[in-house]
């Protein structure tokens, strides 16, 4: 069978489907509107897997903190002193036996509706991502739908003690917890002894800017003299490997592990390899920010794929706004060398800025050169976020966040621009404006030639920096060259704002590495569909012409 890329598309279904467009500031889900998975329907990701998709990452579907009421449905409320928002945290989970009822149109049936869900990307011919949190839980966690003689979180606990192996939480004894936001509705939030905060806060009294709504897991770490305590297996391991089992048991095809490097590898080793005895085929993406950890968390860790930020993200964005020349990009695969089909690629998510936004780029179309890098580069994954299609800006405060550039995980908001596009569930084009239909066709263009592609979807890959340095302006312009069987493409990408022709010179190396059969070839560009007839010969001149804030996909068979 044909090998595919995969391309991950990350939405929040809290504001992918929300159709209320008059916002209030700070509002809360009766003012502002909320969505729900059934609204994604079997014509909305079709819709999606149309621009290139094959996984749909479900973000923040399991219950987490929130200042929406659901006592009437026998869910224990949260004190608004540790939730951010009103919407609330999807990092700080509740119950992680549990679907968040705010995007259940039946939330007696919420379990069922996520189902129903799974089902249908399934039939859409498109695989499920949801995210497991391993490292902090909401600071009130509790789970009413956990399986029976399943133990709480923390149910077991000696609180008597700082640290204790079996312990699921650290407690600082003899203190209460002090939250750093005030009491604003007479019902100060009251923990004793306190925990210790999720960003490995080991004080009573974290900062308004540590993660105080949040607790850390205890996996046999002692943080006091950083002992290790994993033999007998400790409380948390048993019970967050249940937790991975329940979800892989509802079908669930990946998990995208949060702050995967907060937790020991150990663990990941014992939990990953427990999971995948049973459902062999599932994978494990870490959010990782360490290269230093790289090599360990997908050797000894057992993970598929590794978010690629502090390298290949970070040198793109440097790129895109003029702070860094585009050969800088040659570093970022030295780096990783021998792990770059383990990587995840990406260019924005929830935690990073959106391009068009004014604190990053400021204008969408300078992301289509870093697409095509980003996207092209190696056989790994790539990943973009609901919007960035669209040029989504995320301008303007719409709650706890503030304007940061980013799209709020923590408010009750709707999206523009997918709104728009998602238009009561017709999933067009009519409201999109002519650049943003623009953006959203040359998206589609590129991710499909990535996912269906050979030589960019299990091709190998030559750098052809080196030889250009006469030839091309490596301040803005990067060329590359991926091959598989008898098909190769040369890709030129050009973050320059005006329109160029680079001649991209081809070592005989490179035809040597790759089995490159010299001669004339049938060319085809992938962009435009332009075809022409092109000599492939060792240290042959290809002249590309690339359009300003472009890409050149030239194939040649």
């Amino acid at each position: 069978m044909k090998k595919q890329k995969t391309v991950i598309y990350q939405l929040m279904p809290r504001w992918f489907t929300n159709v209320k467009s008059d916002q209030v500031f700070n509002g809360t889900i009766e003012q502002n509107g909320v969505g729900k998975l059934n609204d994604i329907n079997g014509h909305v990701l079709r819709m999606i897997k149309a621009l290139g998709v094959t996984h749909v990452w479900y973000t923040g579907v399991i219950e987490h903190a929130t200042k929406s009421d659901y006592s009437s449905f026998d869910i224990q409320s949260s004190n608004s002193q540790v939730v951010k928002g009103n919407a609330g945290s999807p990092y700080a989970i509740r119950d992680y036996y549990d679907i968040d009822p705010d995007l259940a149109v039946d939330v007696n049936k919420r379990m069922e509706e996520f189902e129903q869900l799974v089902k249908r990307t399934h039939d859409a011919g498109l695989k499920v991502v949801i995210d497991f949190v391993p490292n902090h839980v909401a600071r009130e966690y509790f789970s009413d739908s956990k399986p029976q003689g399943v133990s709480d979180l923390g149910e077991d606990d000696n609180k008597e003690r700082f640290f204790d192996p079996n312990n699921n939480f650290y407690y600082i004894t003899g203190h209460d917890f002090v939250p750093p936001v005030p009491c604003d509705h007479g019902n100060p939030y009251s923990e004793n002894p306190a925990k210790a905060t999720g960003n490995d806060c080991y004080r009573e009294n974290p900062s308004i800017n540590d993660w105080y709504e949040t607790v850390k897991l205890n996996y046999g770490i002692d943080p006091g003299c950083n002992c290790c305590h994993f033999y007998p297996i400790p409380s948390t391991w048993s019970k967050m490997e249940a937790i991975l089992h329940y979800w892989a048991g509802k079908g669930v095809d990946a998990f995208r592990c949060d702050m995967a490097h907060m937790v020991p590898v150990e663990f990941w080793n014992y939990a990953i390899k427990s999971i995948k005895r049973e459902y062999p085929e599932i994978e494990f993406i870490a959010e990782i920010y360490d290269t230093g950890l790289y090599h360990d968390y997908i050797v000894r860790g057992g993970f598929d794929y590794l978010y690629d930020k502090v390298t290949l993200y970070d040198t793109l964005r440097a790129v895109m706004c003029g702070h860094a020349p585009a050969n800088a990009i040659t570093g970022c695969w030295q780096t990783i060398e021998g792990l770059q089909d383990h990587m995840l690629n990406f260019l924005e998510n929830h935690d990073e800025q959106r391009i068009a936004s004014p604190q990053f780029a400021g204008e969408a179309f300078k992301a289509i050169p870093a697409l095509a890098v980003s996207a092209a580069i190696s056989r790994c994954p790539f990943m973009l976020y609901a919007g960035q299609e669209l040029g989504e800006k995320a301008q303007g405060a719409t709650g706890f966040s503030g304007d940061d550039g980013r799209t709020s995980i923590f408010d009750y908001i709707s999206v523009d621009t997918v709104q728009r596009w998602y238009n009561h569930g017709r999933c067009n084009t009519m409201k999109l404006n002519a650049d943003e239909k623009s953006l959203r066709s040359i998206y589609a263009t590129i991710l499909r030639a990535c996912r269906d592609e050979k030589a960019i979807a299990d091709g190998d890959f030559f750098d052809l920096m080196y030889v250009n340095t006469d030839t091309l302006n490596t301040s803005k312009q990067y060329a590359f060259m991926r091959h598989r069987d008898d098909e190769t493409i040369v890709i030129v990408a050009n973050f320059d704002s005006v329109q160029v022709t680079c001649p991209v010179r081809i070592p005989g190396h490179a035809l040597e590495c790759m089995g490159i059969q010299a001669g004339i070839k049938n060319a085809q560009e992938l962009l435009t569909g332009k075809r022409c007839k092109m000599e492939l010969q060792p240290e042959c001149v290809l002249k590309v012409e690339i359009q300003a804030h472009s890409a050149a996909f030239w194939k040649l068979k």
